[in-house]
């Protein structure tokens, strides 16, 4: 397990219930959104490094499904679903996103990828969700220690050319 060089910002603005990710990739935006739509790479990055991925449906278009569950020492332990509202390649990606443990807790994200110098990709990704408490609950879930691992993992995807 390598550590990153990149840095992943969470931020929750106190006035919209929201969060943003901005985190950077060596590796240029068509890597970067591959590895968000080709689901078998994306099985293998999402998440923290304590637990496996199985993608269950995936049709990565605008329109498509998608869902995955996460299992720990071979027991499933959290399942996400949700919908590709758009899918523009290389560019963007609009998707909902669920817990089955919380199904009324649905987040809308948009998902920017922008080209930066060098071959590098900034990854934007704004999240918004019916109310703070929702919010909150997610912020304080432990997704932030998923988030940054699972980009680890995926710089190590990218490095390998991925």
């Amino acid at each position: 397990m390598t550590t990153t060089k990149h840095e992943t910002e969470i931020k929750a603005d106190e006035r919209v219930p929201t969060i943003e990710l901005v985190r950077e990739f060596d590796a240029r935006p068509e890597q970067v959104f591959r590895a968000h739509v080709d689901p078998e790479l994306y099985a293998r990055w999402i998440g923290p490094h304590s637990v496996t991925t199985r993608v269950t449906r995936w049709d990565a278009r605008t329109g498509g499904e998608w869902a995955f569950a996460n299992d720990r020492d071979g027991e499933e332990i959290a399942t996400f679903y949700g919908s590709f509202h758009e899918v523009r390649p290389n560019e963007r990606i609009v998707w909902t996103f669920t817990y089955e443990g919380q199904p009324d807790g649905v987040a809308l994200e948009t998902l920017t990828f922008e080209e930066l110098e060098g071959g590098r990709t900034r990854l934007r990704t704004l999240s918004v969700v019916e109310d703070f408490e929702t919010r909150d609950g997610i912020l304080s879930s432990g997704m932030d220690v998923g988030v940054r691992e699972g980009y680890e993992k995926l710089d190590e995807l990218l490095a390998k050319g991925a």
